[in-house]
């Protein structure tokens, strides 16, 4: 997988659109697993997952979706990227 950088990497010490991406990089760098919950613009919770430490993720959400981290979101690296599923 390609993936292109298009924003500077944050955190989700509080929660955030992440410039608001439609692509998220997400990596744990917290000692133990940590939530994530990804909510619409109105608020409500369209699902969570627990993100593995150590591990990198991506997620695909609307470009209003926030992610929040149930805890220790300082560790929880994110950035907005572009992706080429390729062979």
């Amino acid at each position: 997988m390609l993936i292109k950088l298009l924003a500077v990497e944050g955190d989700l010490s509080s929660p955030s659109n992440v410039n608001n991406a439609k692509v998220v990089r997400i990596f744990n760098n917290h000692s133990s697993n940590v939530v994530i919950t990804q909510k619409n613009v109105g608020g409500d919770t369209i699902g969570s997952f627990a993100a593995d430490n150590g591990k990198i993720f991506f997620l695909e959400k609307a470009p209003t979706d926030t992610l929040t981290a149930g805890s220790n979101g300082g560790s929880v690296k994110v950035v907005k990227v572009a992706y080429n599923v390729g062979t």
